[in-house]
């Protein structure tokens, strides 16, 4: 994981990135898992597919695998979600050890 380069999605209008939110246990915290994708047109097709009306507010960015958990530290992101299908979606979720 660490040698590949995973693409995100990120609003062009306020910066942040597009994730996947759940609730924690029985309290009311969220977790926030950041979506990567494996390809450039992967993320492009998740957006065309589940955000037709809105892609033009988003932009991808491609970020390699070492630089993935600094993302999630200074984001206080709980973990990753690994896009493997953009169009049903099908997400592997990986929760970050502290």
């Amino acid at each position: 994981m660490l040698s590949q380069v995973f693409y995100i999605i990120r609003s062009r209008v306020d910066g942040n990135y597009l994730t996947a939110n759940f609730k924690q246990d029985s309290s009311n915290t969220k977790a926030s898992y950041i979506l990567l994708f494996r390809e450039h047109f992967d993320a492009l097709s998740y957006l065309n597919t589940h955000a037709p009306d809105l892609r033009d507010r988003f932009a991808v960015e491609s970020v390699p695998g070492t630089q993935v958990t600094r993302l999630m530290q200074r984001w206080g992101f709980a973990g990753v979600g690994v896009v493997q299908d953009p169009l049903i979606p099908q997400v592997e979720f990986l929760a970050s050890v502290s």
